[in-house]
């Protein structure tokens, strides 16, 4: 259901080296850009995950309460893609590990503008 999203970058050629290193791990990348925006996707018909600098010429911050959930195909890939992203610069939120019930594997951490995102897995 979800076609893209977007997170605000006040710095795009910084936001550009840490998306493309992580998420080429996970086979993604860049088919959209231009001066204000990047995006990335496994292919152009998948869901794409973007950074923009803001529309309005504000700085880019961080939404409370807002997370990007990205699912891998196993617990071994969700510790391998923390492990890049923190690798990468990004800060710990919650290492890799069991989440509730029903099989739900996840490790949490923030990008380099502070965005919270998480690398998952069901099963």
């Amino acid at each position: 259901m979800i076609g893209y999203v977007t997170l605000g970058t006040n710095d795009i050629a910084r936001a550009a080296k840490f998306y493309d290193a992580l998420l080429g791990e996970m086979g993604a990348k860049r088919f959209m850009e231009s001066e204000r925006f990047i995006a990335w996707a496994a292919s152009p018909d998948a869901p794409a995950l973007a950074v923009i600098k803001p529309f309005d010429g504000k700085a880019g911050t961080v939404g409370n309460g807002v997370m990007v959930a990205l699912a891998a195909d196993s617990r071994e890939k969700v510790n391998a893609l923390y492990s890049k992203a923190i690798a990468l610069g990004a800060k710990d939120e919650g290492k890799p590990g069991p989440r509730g019930e029903g099989g739900f594997y996840a490790g949490y951490f923030r990008d380099l503008d502070g965005n919270k995102l998480n690398f998952f897995h069901m099963g």
